[in-house]
């Protein structure tokens, strides 16, 4: 295999393992690098693990768990690679050092995508002598799995790097969202936290148990946002006249104080009553049994998304799996 398919993986936890278990899937040789040992024995249980569920998915011809090469080395882990995803912890101290020696060993043409779920990308490239290839490539978890990545430049970002990128993410199955403008938090777990702001309120105020909660979204607008999202949902809720209509009745009640902006302090009681809520909804059910069940579910839905590609809607483009 040429090294135009060597994908260099930095950092071993639950992103980057599901990053590995991707590439690995897509074909590509992963070269993983971890200072710890013990973190790199774990990423192959985690890579194994996460097989399970790609196999029932669809594997490239080439994959092989066999492609997965381990380094405490970072010189090693990045030598002939032809593109570079950082997981280090987030951290922005952490990230700007690792990005910095990963900038001096790497060509200055290879992107460096950093996976930070919230840190502006012009500030974790300051230390880099090309900062205009590294940028903000955001999946979101389990990565061997789902497809959206968000894709987020930095002041200093050229945006043929942000191209190569999106080509990159596409190869691998992936749906990368191009976020014109950065800010933290990007897009999508902007979205989550407000939600999960409201989630905190109401366990603090006795409204609800994070049973209830999740009952909540379930059983309602997280059916319907599976395939819809938000914006299509508001506007079918407005009728014939669609959004219009909508902005019209229920545009009013945003000024009304229904939601909290502002997080709740997370005092011991409020940990208590999230920690012992979803202990209670887990019952005997350890977190990989969890994990395996999420899996299997993401999969059948997604498969259902693919089906309905004959119809355009909705809008789910089936060149982002291989879901049959």
């Amino acid at each position: 295999m040429s090294n135009k398919n060597i994908v260099s993986i930095i950092g071993t936890g639950v992103i980057g393992a599901g990053w590995a278990a991707r590439f690995l899937a897509q074909g590509y040789i992963v070269k993983a690098y971890d200072p710890n040992k013990q973190s790199l024995d774990q990423l192959k249980i985690n890579v194994k693990t996460a097989f399970k569920s790609l196999r029932k998915v669809g594997l490239n011809k080439n994959a092989s768990l066999a492609n997965l090469k381990t380094y405490t080395d970072l010189e090693n882990a990045l030598e002939n690679t032809t593109f570079v995803q950082e997981s280090a912890p987030e951290n922005e101290k952490i990230k700007k050092e690792i990005l910095r020696k990963i900038d001096i060993i790497v060509g200055k043409n290879i992107v460096i995508a950093s996976s930070s779920s919230g840190l502006l990308p012009s500030n974790i490239q300051l230390k880099c002598k090309h900062p205009e290839r590294v940028l903000i490539g955001h999946p979101f978890n389990p990565v061997y799995l789902l497809p959206l990545v968000e894709v987020v430049g930095g002041k200093k970002t050229k945006p043929k790097f942000l191209k190569l990128a999106k080509i990159f993410y596409e190869n691998v199955g992936m749906k990368p969202l191009m976020v014109k403008k950065e800010i933290e938090g990007y897009i999508s777990d902007r979205l989550q936290e407000a939600l999960w702001r409201e989630s905190l309120h109401i366990i603090k105020d006795g409204i609800a148990t994070t049973q209830e909660i999740d009952d909540a979204i379930v059983y309602g607008p997280g059916l319907r946002w599976s395939f819809m999202g938000v914006c299509l949902t508001f506007h079918l809720a407005g009728g014939e006249m669609g959004m219009k209509h909508m902005l019209e009745q229920f545009g009013p009640a945003l000024k009304l104080p229904w939601t909290k902006l502002k997080a709740p302090s997370l005092n011991p009681k409020l940990k208590k009553l999230m920690i012992s809520g979803t202990k209670k909804q887990a019952a005997k059910f350890s977190i990989k049994d969890l994990e395996e069940q999420r899996d299997l579910f993401l999969i059948e839905i997604m498969k259902t998304l693919n089906k309905n590609q004959k119809n355009r809607f909705p809008n789910w483009g089936k060149e982002f799996n291989n879901f049959k």
